[in-house]
């Protein structure tokens, strides 16, 4: 797979349309052409502790941040007809999910692939675990600020770059 957004959401509580934090990377022929960060103000708008204890924002940090409507408009030129690529999918593609079911938005059938799963798949009882930090080390990559959004996303297309 030469041709994908690697992408991670970090949410502000349980509620899966809580994005507060997107990270993308756009590769294209191979080759990294785009990393976006932004802040969103989540819904609904609250900070559970355990969520800030992962990734460590607070109200503070998105209560004057965009709605998840207005960046997602932004980033769509930089992503369209492009597949998603996140490890542990099923998370980040039903974060998207219920956001967009959260805001009214039509959901187009986005294309999810799973580092997590083809981690699972290549390296077997090789890693200790197939958590992204793990595997990203085994694909050559340091991943030194995990639940950073855009760190994630950097380490899962380091990832799909070597085992997709």
């Amino acid at each position: 797979m030469r041709d994908f957004v690697a992408i991670d959401f970090e949410t502000a509580n349980s509620n899966r349309s809580s994005i507060c934090s997107i990270g993308m990377v756009v590769v294209r022929g191979g080759k990294v052409v785009h990393s976006i960060h932004r802040l969103v103000r989540p819904v609904p708008n609250f900070y559970s502790s355990v969520c800030t204890s992962v990734h460590g924002m607070t109200r503070r940090d998105t209560d004057f941040a965009t709605g998840f409507p207005l960046v997602w408009r932004e980033l769509q030129p930089l992503i369209a007809g492009l597949p998603f690529v996140a490890h542990n999918a099923a998370f980040d593609q039903s974060c998207l999910r219920a956001v967009h079911e959260a805001y009214g938005m039509p959901y187009p059938n986005y294309t999810f692939y799973c580092t997590y799963r083809t981690a699972r798949k290549v390296f077997g009882c090789d890693l200790p675990n197939h958590k992204l930090p793990t595997v990203s080390a085994a694909c050559g990559y340091n991943l030194s600020a995990h639940h950073h959004a855009l760190a994630d996303a950097e380490a899962c297309a380091a990832i799909a770059l070597k085992i997709l």
